[in-house]
């Protein structure tokens, strides 16, 4: 019988760029040499960027062996945090923020709104693959909430009206 790591170790990798292993290894450089594991999360967001916002079995095992550190790091990682994608997403990812108070300032009725707006439930994305949608726990903008974050950009005190203004003028 073989134990976790032969079959770990059996599973597929996928070649990481030049660039991304650049950018990891000068995230490595910030660290102790001891300590490469620190650089868990700046190497995944690498290469889900790379890879068109989400990571596969072969990305995070090809992170893990670049890191030379145990593959269920890597998974425990990416499992946890909601950043990180381990299924295609659309375009157009749609974080709205669920925490407490987004919860009290309807987060709700914006999360319908958007589910109704674009005929997809959470964690769809669109048949065309323009957008997905996600529930998180806390986008830290408590002070101007509801919000959700598309990419990078983040969006405060939303309105069903504001919603259908940014999807608007989205590419």
């Amino acid at each position: 019988m073989a134990n976790g790591n032969q079959t770990l170790d059996a599973d597929p990798i996928v070649s990481l760029s030049a660039e991304a292993k650049q950018q990891i290894e000068a995230w490595l450089a910030k660290y102790p040499p001891e300590q490469r594991q620190s650089a868990v999360i700046p190497a995944l967001h690498i290469v889900q960027e790379e890879n068109g916002g989400w990571l596969s079995k072969a990305h995070l095992n090809s992170v893990a062996d670049f890191l030379r550190i145990p593959r269920i790091a890597v998974y425990e990682v990416a499992t946890f945090y909601s950043m990180f994608e381990l299924k295609p997403v659309g375009t157009h990812k749609i974080a709205v923020c669920n925490s407490i108070s987004c919860y009290l300032c309807d987060a709700k009725k914006i999360m319908s709104h958007l589910e109704k707006r674009l005929g997809i439930k959470m964690g769809e994305t669109t048949a065309d693959g323009r957008f997905t949608l996600k529930e998180v726990e806390c986008l830290a903008a408590c002070r101007n909430a509801p919000a959700m974050q598309i990419g990078k950009v983040y969006y405060e005190n939303l309105t069903t009206d504001k919603i259908d203004v940014i999807l608007d003028e989205l590419p």
